[in-house]
């Protein structure tokens, strides 16, 4: 709209393509390296080396879907803004609402775990803090204070933030690599990778391997790609900035994720495996590894890591949230209070103080790290599903909108990432589906009274855009529940053939979705903010629009 673009200027544009990679791989690097490799050996045994590859190729062709929208639009929390611009309100809120579900819930699951792993401890009151697979009473205080720290670290404005999670990402990044390091050199089982006493490299054949990467962390870890884009509004040069920052984390950590795993699988001894991969059981996985080979000087290095990584995370997750609200809000679904930004230090403080609070709801209900992170996972993979289309749509129906990123073979890439995405949601396994699908659809009250409460402006139009997606979900949840037994379902569809229809379906969705897409008022509103601010920069002697591939 044309009355949000003073508001989008007030944000300050200073955080270069090096600090928005690190914003980037330090949102990545969180919780999940410290627990999924535990996770995903209990779901796919060996096999899981592959299922961090697969998951790294899958959101890798959802981001670059993502930078180019980011590099289009670079204002903050864009992320619930692009299915707005190019299919209207309805879709834009269904998108906006699963996103936000979805990262504003890794906010208490950082705390969770860097309380879980303080659980090890051998001390008394530490084990006390995680019992019977949940956090006691002492052990939800405890995350309710790193949250509220997570919290102070972004009161302050976006430098404080920056400055503090570049320097907490190296540190992120040197720790799993000397874990690595210290796990192989300390005696590595090569048997482990493939055993035939235990089943081999995949003894819970293929199927395990695509549900490892839809619940066990893998999806949830790569998350962090959404960052940069979010922060796209207070980067420099977006254009090269957005796609250097999404696609460099993306790459840097999936090399850390399969070296970690490799390492935790070859660190295995005989006795922990004593009961087969599904009889792994750890509270601290690497930590208790190095316990167990003597590296006290790693034990102690990850006890430390396990705060600093989930709260890097922590921290900006409580930086990016709070611009994704203010986006909603300018969506016209969120109380115009958090569209208000701090005349010094350029952040929207309400829609902090919202998401602190909402990050509690989350805290007290869901109290286990394996728990929500599956629970994260699917809300994520829903959340990611308008990204592929809306690209695809506006290069229908708005060729000409100026480019900074113009991504080559998006043609393939896209569908690509719809489909791929589709069968993620597929993998997770009925009924967890079923349940963050209906969690999605529950929200729509929501937008009817905004609507309702606005005159229902266009709504046929809005409803025509949004339609693929509102018959997408229950469609896939069907598919899901019909599916084949490895995946939870009834076993309607066989093993093999119910993943060749969910992949059918999918794409038949998303040629509809695309084709869904017009130009929107939104979009128009926006379009012509834009023009103004080209006519400004034309007058600079550097407003010039770029036009990169890559």
């Amino acid at each position: 709209m044309t009355g949000d673009s003073p508001l989008q200027h007030q944000h300050s544009r200073h955080i270069g393509p090096i600090a928005l990679m690190l914003t980037g791989l330090g949102s990545i690097i969180g919780s999940g390296w410290l627990f999924g490799a535990a996770h995903a050996a209990q779901i796919a045994g060996p096999a899981a080396i592959v299922a961090w590859i697969v998951g790294m190729v899958i959101i890798l062709s959802i981001a670059l879907s993502y930078a180019e929208l980011g590099a289009m639009f670079p204002e903050s929390g864009g992320m619930v803004r692009y299915a707005r611009y190019s299919h209207g309100s309805l879709l834009g809120f269904i998108a906006a609402w699963a996103n936000w579900i979805a990262i504003v819930s890794v906010i208490p699951i950082e705390a969770e775990a860097s309380v879980q792993y303080m659980s090890s401890w051998p001390y008394a009151w530490a084990q006390a803090l995680y019992q019977h697979g949940e956090l006691s009473g002492i052990g939800l205080c405890l995350a309710a204070v790193l949250v509220v720290i997570y919290f102070l670290l972004n009161y302050w404005g976006v430098r404080l933030f920056a400055k503090a999670n570049s320097a907490i990402t190296i540190f992120k990044v040197i720790v799993p690599a000397l874990t690595v390091g210290a796990l192989v050199y300390s005696g590595f089982h090569s048997e482990n990778l493939n055993n035939p006493a235990l089943g081999g490299f995949a003894p819970f054949g293929w199927a395990s391997v695509m549900t490892a990467v839809a619940t066990s962390g893998i999806v949830f870890s790569f998350n962090g790609f959404q960052s940069p884009i979010n922060l796209a509004g207070e980067a420099r040069n977006p254009g090269k900035s957005v796609p250097f920052g999404v696609v460099g984390s993306i790459l840097l950590a999936a090399v850390i994720y399969v070296a970690l795993q490799v390492a935790f699988l070859g660190a295995l001894s005989p006795a922990n495996l004593a009961h087969g991969w599904k009889g792994i059981d750890f509270s601290s996985p690497f930590a208790q590894l190095a316990m167990a080979l003597g590296l006290n000087w790693l034990m102690m290095t990850l006890y430390f890591d396990a705060f600093v990584s989930p709260s890097g995370t922590g921290a900006t997750y409580m930086a990016t949230t709070s611009r994704m609200i203010y986006g909603m809000q300018r969506n016209g679904t969120m109380p115009a209070i958090f569209g208000r930004i701090h005349p010094l230090f350029h952040i929207p403080r309400p829609a902090m103080w919202f998401n602190l609070a909402v990050s509690f709801v989350f805290l007290f209900f869901f109290r286990g790290w394996g728990t929500l992170a599956a629970v994260i996972s699917v809300a994520t993979v829903i959340s990611y599903l308008t990204g592929p289309i809306s690209v695809a749509a506006l290069r229908r129906c708005a060729p000409d909108l100026p480019r900074p990123l113009r991504l080559s073979g998006l043609g393939v890439v896209a569908p690509f990432a719809f489909v791929c995405a589709s069968l993620v949601l597929y993998w997770a396994r009925w009924p967890l589906t079923g349940h963050i699908i209906f969690l999605i659809v529950a929200a729509l009250p929501v937008y009817i009274w905004y609507q309702a409460r606005a005159g229902w402006p266009e709504f046929s139009r809005e409803l025509k855009g949004a339609l693929w997606m509102v018959l997408y979900l229950p469609a896939m949840a069907l598919l899901s529940y019909i599916g084949s037994k490895d995946f939870g379902g009834i076993g309607l569809l066989p093993y093999g053939a119910d993943m060749a229809v969910v992949a059918a379906a999918a794409l038949g969705f998303y040629f509809w979705g695309v084709n869904s897409g017009w130009y929107t008022r939104y979009l128009r509103d926006e379009h012509d903010a834009k023009l103004v601010e080209a006519m400004q920069a034309e007058q600079q002697p550097s407003g010039k629009l770029a036009g990169q591939r890559v």
